[in-house]
C-alpha cells in the first residue's frame, strides 16, 4: 500500500528554512508501529498522521524519530496548512484534536496560521535539577539571566533564561532532561530544554532561543511550537510580560535553518496565563507516495 504524503517548512517566509514537516495522509488505519517506521523514514523533527472528521476539524497522531508525542507546535500549523490546501478544512477556523486535547486554529492568510493552547505545566524549579541541566548544556551559573521555569501547553520544556553571548555556547545536552535528579512535578511528558535570551526595547519583546529533545531523537530542533507557547507561560511567570502580550522568536540560526515564531498570552483576572498562542508561516516544499511498511 501506498500513501501520499506533503512535506513543508514552517515557520519560515520561505522554503528551505524554518522546520521540516512530514504529512502522511491516509493513515487512519496504521498501527503504531507502521507509524513509528514511516517517521524514522522520513527522520524529520516530527510526521503527523491526520484524519479529517470535518469540515472544521480533524484528528491526528504526531511522531517523532524516537516516539509519538502528544502535541507540538509546528506540525499543528503545517497540518493545519496542508489539509486546508487540499480542501480537506473549510476557511475559517478550526480544530485539532490530539493527545494533549482540543487545540484551536485560526488562518491568518494564505500562508499563515496560529495556534491556541491552554496552559497545562507552569512551575519555577532550582536546585538539583537546575545544577544539573546547566551542566548538561555546557554552561555556569553565572550565564543564567533569571529564574527556570518548567512550562508547556501539553509538551512541556525546562525553559532556561540566559545573557545573550551563552547561546553560542550551549552544547546539545547528553541525557534525557526527564531523568535529571530533582524532577518537578509536571502534568505532561518533560522532554526538552528552551534556552533563550531576551533583548528589551520597544513594540514585541524579541527573544533568541535554542531548543533540544535529545530523549525524542531531536538533538536540536530548527523551530518549536510547544516551546514558544509554554515560553509565553514562562515570560508571563516571570515578569517578563506580566500583563501578557506578544514576543517574537528567532531559533534555527544555528542550524542553518533561521525561523520566526510569533507568539502572545492572554492572561486572566489574576494576571495568570490563560490562553497561549503561537502563529508562523507555512511554505510547500514536496508531495509524493510513500510506501507503507
Amino acid at each position: 500500500m501506498r500513501l501520499p504524503y506533503d512535506i513543508v517548512d514552517v515557520f519560515t517566509d520561505h522554503p528551505f528554512a524554518g522546520n521540516q514537516l512530514a504529512v502522511v495522509h491516509g493513515a487512519g488505519d496504521l498501527s503504531t508501529e507502521q507509524c513509528q517506521a514511516i517517521a524514522q523514514e522520513f527522520n524529520y523533527s516530527e510526521t503527523t498522521f491526520p484524519v479529517p472528521t470535518g469540515e472544521h476539524e480533524y484528528g491526528v497522531r504526531i511522531f517523532t524519530p524516537g516516539s509519538e508525542i502528544p502535541f507540538a507546535g509546528h506540525p499543528t500549523l503545517g497540518t493545519a496548512w496542508v489539509l486546508r490546501h487540499r480542501g480537506e478544512l473549510d476557511e475559517g477556523d478550526a480544530t485539532q484534536h490530539c493527545g494533549a486535547g482540543a487545540i484551536g486554529l485560526r488562518f491568518t492568510g494564505e500562508r499563515g496560521v496560529e495556534l491556541a493552547a491552554a496552559p497545562r505545566d507552569s512551575v519555577g524549579h532550582g536546585g538539583r535539577f537546575v545544577e544539573r541541566l546547566l551542566a548538561d548544556l555546557g554552561l555556569l551559573p553565572s550565564d543564567l539571566h533569571g529564574s527556570v521555569w518548567v512550562a508547556g501547553c501539553g509538551l512541556t520544556f525546562a525553559h532556561v533564561p540566559v545573557v545573550g553571548d551563552a547561546l553560542s555556547r550551549v552544547h546539545i545536552p547528553a541525557g534525557n532532561v526527564a531523568g535529571y535528579g530533582d524532577q518537578p512535578v509536571v502534568a505532561d511528558p518533560l522532554e526538552g530544554v528552551n534556552v533563550y535570551a531576551v533583548s528589551d526595547g520597544p513594540g514585541d519583546l524579541q527573544v533568541r532561543s535554542r531548543v533540544f529533545v535529545p530523549g525524542l531523537s531531536v538533538p536540536e530542533d530548527p523551530a518549536t511550537g510547544s516551546a514558544a507557547v509554554g515560553l509565553g507561560i514562562a515570560l508571563v511567570e516571570t515578569g517578563r510580560l506580566p500583563a501578557g502580550g506578544r514576543y517574537t522568536i528567532r531559533q534555527g540560526v544555528e542550524m542553518g535553518r533561521p525561523s520566526t515564531l510569533y507568539g502572545r498570552v492572554e492572561v486572566d483576572g489574576t494576571g495568570r496565563p490563560a490562553m497561549c498562542h503561537v502563529a508562523g508561516e507555512v511554505q510547500r516544499v514536496a508531495s509524493g507516495e510513500i510506501l507503507v511498511p
